[in-house]
């Protein structure tokens, strides 16, 4: 019980300082989406999942214990609420990395390349696709129906999410569906992820052996800035990957056998969120605008 009290601590501690960074990330993304001539369409998208990613970790605080508590409506609907959230938010922290990681693709794309046809395309196309992939992640969350307040059952009949939800036991066949096209969805995005991640590091294997051949240590200020994008969205990809793979083997054994420790749950929802609160930090350290304002507001403070 300490340990799941530690760990609980950890999340809140975890979700303050990924929401505050989230926070800033959107803050400049917003101004510069305003005051911009021609915005980035990544900026709109990196703005778009520092959103999500504030919505998801403020539902780790509304769902702890005390905050829980204060809140004045049925227990019932508040589970339901949370949950739906969570999931929902999950879903389009999915479908927004594997966005940016395509875009970016489409970015770097030499003229010869098909992928050079979608440039122009994507920028118009940006809006409709968020609008789209909202509707998708909003429309993949009916297990909510299956989540109930804990003290209105017996304890046999459900599965503990946390302190005051539970999950009602689920005919068998809806649990193996329910599970299969979550899986089906978050696999089939992860694995577009990781094509177009590669595709990008070969891009830019041959960009680096072409600089090689022609003995030129210097690259043009075009290319430096499309480059080190790549790279921190590559670091970003790879690093939701191995956290989405830990995340899957952890709610597997959970959902498929029944089994609930708090601890193991502490730890899973501890996964869950790191990359949300990891991946503004990534951003805002590879975009040299925000860094430098950032580092403004420090020197004056002092």
């Amino acid at each position: 019980m300490s340990t799941y009290i530690l760990i609980n601590k950890y999340l809140i501690f975890q979700a303050g300082i990924g929401i505050s960074a989230n926070t800033i990330l959107l803050l400049f993304r917003v101004y510069t989406f305003l005051l911009d001539r021609s915005p980035k369409p990544t900026d709109l998208i990196t703005g778009h999942l520092a959103l999500i990613h504030i919505v998801m970790l403020l539902m780790v605080i509304l769902l702890s214990p005390d905050l829980f508590e204060s809140l004045n409506f049925q227990n019932d609907i508040k589970c339901k609420v949370f949950f739906y959230m969570r999931r929902a938010m999950r879903g389009l922290s999915i479908f927004t990395t594997c966005l940016l990681s395509v875009l970016q693709a489409i970015t770097i794309s030499p003229s010869s390349s098909w992928l050079a046809t979608f440039k122009h395309k994507s920028k118009r196309f940006i809006f409709h696709i968020l609008i789209f992939i909202w509707s998708l992640s909003l429309c993949f969350s009916r297990i909510i129906f299956y989540v109930v307040t804990s003290s209105n059952m017996t304890q046999s009949n459900l599965l503990i999410l946390s302190k005051h939800c539970s999950l009602l036991a689920m005919n068998s066949i809806i649990t193996s569906l329910s599970f299969i096209l979550t899986i089906f969805r978050d696999v089939s995005f992860v694995g577009v992820m990781v094509l177009s991640s590669a595709y990008m590091v070969i891009l830019l294997y041959k960009h680096q052996r072409r600089s090689k051949h022609l003995h030129s240590t210097s690259i043009s200020p075009r290319t430096s800035p499309e480059k080190k994008a790549t790279q921190t969205i590559l670091l970003l990809v790879s690093f939701f990957v191995v956290m989405y793979g830990v995340d899957l083997i952890i709610s597997s054994t959970s959902t498929l056998l029944w089994v609930y420790d708090p601890v193991v749950l502490g730890v899973q929802r501890l996964v869950v969120n790191v990359y949300a609160t990891v991946s503004p930090f990534v951003l805002i350290s590879s975009d040299k605008k925000i860094a430098n304002a950032l580092l403004n507001v420090l020197q004056k403070c002092r």
